[in-house]
């Protein structure tokens, strides 16, 4: 089991909104690693933003050990969804796994909507080995809307064990009246599959509020260690920060926000809010990319679980 009672060391800022690059121009938002072929290079996808405020997914390469971008890719590498259909104003919160010859890449699609600013939905896209880009297996969010689940899904995490697939994801629980905007509820539950495609929700709640003034829990990152399931994910009240829980089966949670041991900087770019973890492991150590101020306005960062 891993000792997560003890701090996490940032090792600084990786990559910040560039005006040059057209789908992170104004964000670097919430992202995901997954080992390249080459060497300590990790292919990181990253939720931008551009110019007209899409969310848009893109890679960057980078060498985990020398802390380097090597590489950052100039387009975007999943396309807009039709018009109409739940992705076409943005795709985002990008969690990938690898099947057979494919990987495939759950993610967030997003649409505006007239009375609430948007709705969500979990879409899935795959690529060849052989192929560059990804594209939409279908046209639809993989998890519809149900009496129980009625207002839409949002950033998901998911494992393949043996033959059953097992998703964390967000789940929009209704939007309520306030004084600037209409505010948005929000937590994380639980589904499983047989082939990554059609999934069983049964309603379970694995992380909620833990008080009145939290209101968004959300981007599950589920890493499973000698038997035993740890998630990171990111919380709010005033401001995002992170949080974390066990679990011996992944559907039952323990919060203990208390020793994830990361939080906001005295000033600069995470100094107001931290947000959106992805924890990934390289040979035997632990990495975070996490997002700072304003869901990565000012930029993605990476931090490292002390020994």
């Amino acid at each position: 089991m891993i000792n997560t009672n003890i701090s996490w060391e940032k090792l600084g800022l990786i990559i910040k909104p560039n005006s040059k690059i057209q789908w992170m121009s104004k964000w670097t938002g919430a992202s995901f690693a997954i080992k390249s072929k080459q060497k300590d290079i990790f292919d990181i996808y990253v939720t931008g933003r551009d110019d007209q405020n899409r969310s848009l997914i893109g890679i960057i390469n980078y060498n985990i050990k020398s802390l380097q971008v090597i590489n950052i890719d100039n387009h975007p590498i999943l396309n807009l969804g039709v018009r109409g259909a739940f992705d076409e104003n943005g795709t985002s919160y990008p969690w990938l796994v690898r099947n057979n010859n494919k990987l495939l890449m759950y993610y967030t699609g997003w649409v505006p909507t007239v009375l609430t600013p948007f709705q969500n939905h979990i879409g899935l896209a795959e690529r060849k080995e052989n192929e560059e880009k990804f594209k939409q297996t279908s046209k639809a969010p993989i998890l519809e809307r149900t009496n129980e689940e009625p207002f839409g899904t949002g950033s998901v995490c998911v494992i393949k064990e043996n033959k059953k697939w097992k998703m964390w994801y967000t789940c929009f629980l209704g939007w309520e009246e306030s004084s600037n905007k209409p505010k948005h509820f929000y937590n994380i539950k639980y589904a499983e599959s047989t082939d990554g495609i059609k999934w069983i929700r049964k309603n379970k709640t694995c992380i909620d509020f833990k008080d009145k003034e939290e209101y968004c829990i959300a981007k599950p990152s589920v890493i499973k260690i000698n038997n035993v399931y740890h998630m990171w994910y990111t919380f709010r009240g005033l401001e995002y920060m992170i949080g974390y829980a066990s679990s011996k089966n992944g559907i039952d949670w323990v919060r203990k926000d208390e020793i994830v041991r990361i939080t906001t900087s005295k000033n600069g770019w995470d100094s107001k809010s931290i947000c959106y973890p992805h924890v990934f492991k390289h040979e035997k150590d632990l990495y975070m990319l996490y997002c700072g101020n304003n869901y990565g306005e000012e930029g993605l960062g990476l931090a490292k679980l002390k020994t």
